[in-house]
């Protein structure tokens, strides 16, 4: 559901993919391959949004503003499922964890990562390459080049499935029973956890 306001059409690249159930609204710039998930709220109304390339925006997830500002979420920034980002600047690669909550005038530096559940308070400036956690979150320790790359890993998922979306997703009916040659998921990616067990073996 795409919407203009006050004369503001959403500008979106052709490589991105918007799902039909997210609405995006008014001053919105979306770059190349991002994705965005059903139920997202990205309403530019009072203020603009950008979107760099290769960033996600997953399900239920709202970005907004007070009047007058604009909210950035720069190269490959992976906002997880049900985050609020409002008022924000987000640094290139981060990663913003399940039903966080950015506040309005926070600058978070490149490559930082957000504990699932954080709140950061308005008006923080995060240096890069933070781990914060916690409500109000704090910084726990600096991100490891380990855990950047398993986090870049994870995004690159997300900015191949634009494609992936445009190539395969379509509307259906449901099947009534699982069929006997129903194929096997496929194993892309690893949590963080195991990826720590592993090293530590």
């Amino acid at each position: 559901m795409i919407y203009s306001f006050k004369g503001f059409i959403p500008v979106i690249h052709e490589s991105a993919f918007i799902h039909p159930q997210a609405a995006v609204t008014g001053n919105v710039i979306i770059g190349k391959n991002v994705y965005v998930g059903p139920g997202a709220a990205i309403r530019g109304d009072w203020g603009g949004i950008i979107i760099e390339d290769g960033c996600n925006v997953q399900e239920n997830c709202t970005i907004h503003m007070f009047p007058g500002v604009t909210v950035l979420l720069k190269e490959g920034a992976h906002i997880g499922h049900g985050a609020i980002i409002h008022g924000a600047v987000i640094g290139k690669n981060c990663l913003i964890g399940m039903n966080s909550v950015i506040m309005d005038n926070v600058v978070l530096g490149d490559e930082c990562v957000v504990g699932a559940m954080s709140f950061i308070r308005a008006n923080e400036k995060i240096a890069a390459r933070s781990l914060l956690m916690g409500n109000p979150a704090r910084v726990v320790k600096p991100v490891s080049d380990q855990m950047i790359q398993w986090k870049t890993a994870g995004t690159r998922l997300y900015q191949a499935l634009p494609a992936e979306m445009y190539q395969h997703w379509k509307p259906c009916e449901p099947l009534r029973e699982v069929p006997a040659d129903r194929p096997a998921q496929e194993t892309l990616y690893q949590t963080w956890n195991s990826i720590k067990e592993g090293a530590d073996e």
